[in-house]
């Protein structure tokens, strides 16, 4: 089975930061090996679009420093990622690429993980007779944990998932897949278009896989781990229940927070029977605090 298409010969890497300089520039280091491991075999052209969001920290100047081949595109501060990857997404169309790769700016890519996305590209036009989604799970570095991959709705009435864990043999279907590292061939696009507008930050990746599901376009995790990237979404609950209730409103509502509002669309979107308790439970948690997380026994890492 060849794993090189010759039909995908032209990539666009979509990325957007905010005040992540560090971070940005090894995420397009780890890329850049990644590219020129994988050019050894075959020429894949790429073109870098990155959104930075208002960064203060010299994010933009220093990656034009280091990648000057990098179209970036400025942002006011207010995108956050969601409609970051949107504006990135949005200009790289101009350009009629083959693929479109997302790319988390916090993410580390191991150096063969083009070669990994390329295997499943050809698993998946090989099972499925078209083109598909293709995801690349992420592992702590440190621990070996499993960071950001996708998941399979087990109950539609519940929303309850199982996620997904790469075992090193199988291509897995998901229903929820991470964007940490997506690849999207143009077919896909042609078909289910770009992330959905109304997201601030989180759920807008969620979104787009299960879109997918409702086109019949497959979804696919790959069999090994793609890259690393460290799990940050579980600080939500430090010191919860002894916030003031402006506090906890501002965390409920802050794109980089709960996200409630993100929450709630993709719900009424997906889950529309679940959307009443979800909407009932932000107020809950609001309201009351302590009952909340004992209820639900939630604890977090301080």
């Amino acid at each position: 089975m060849n794993y090189f298409p010759l039909f995908m010969n032209t990539v666009a890497i979509l990325i957007t930061c905010h005040n992540r300089k560090e971070k940005t520039i090894d995420c397009l280091v780890s890329f850049y090996k990644a590219l020129n491991s994988f050019n050894e075999k075959q020429d894949l052209k790429i073109q870098v679009y990155l959104t930075d969001d208002g960064s203060t920290d010299g994010t933009g100047v220093d990656i034009k420093k280091h990648f000057p081949e990098t179209k970036i595109i400025q942002g006011s501060g207010n995108l956050f990622w969601a409609n970051g990857m949107r504006s990135s997404w949005q200009t790289a169309l101009k350009g009629n690429y083959d693929a479109y790769l997302l790319l988390n700016d916090d993410t580390t890519v191991y150096k063969d993980f083009l070669f990994e996305l390329f295997k499943t590209h050809a698993y998946c036009l090989d099972t499925y007779k078209e083109a598909g989604i293709y995801v690349g799970a992420t592992e702590n570095q440190q621990t070996k944990e499993l960071t950001y991959s996708g998941a399979v709705v087990t109950n539609f009435f519940t929303a309850s998932i199982k996620v997904i864990v790469p075992d090193g043999v199988k291509y897995q279907r998901c229903d929820f897949g991470n964007a940490n590292i997506m690849l999207v061939p143009k077919e896909v696009v042609e078909k289910i278009g770009i992330l959905s507008a109304g997201y601030a930050h989180g759920k807008a990746d969620y979104d787009y896989t299960m879109m997918a599901r409702k086109a019949k376009v497959p979804a696919l995790i790959g069999p090994k781990i793609s890259g690393h990237c460290v799990y940050d979404h579980d600080h939500y609950y430090v010191n919860w229940e002894n916030k003031s209730l402006s506090e906890r409103w501002k965390v409920l509502y802050s794109p980089t927070g709960i996200d409630f509002k993100s929450q709630l669309k993709f719900n009424r979107k997906f889950f529309p029977f679940r959307f009443p308790l979800v909407l009932l439970s932000g107020y809950f948690k609001l309201f009351f605090p302590k009952i909340y997380l004992r209820r639900f026994n939630i604890k977090h890492k301080e």
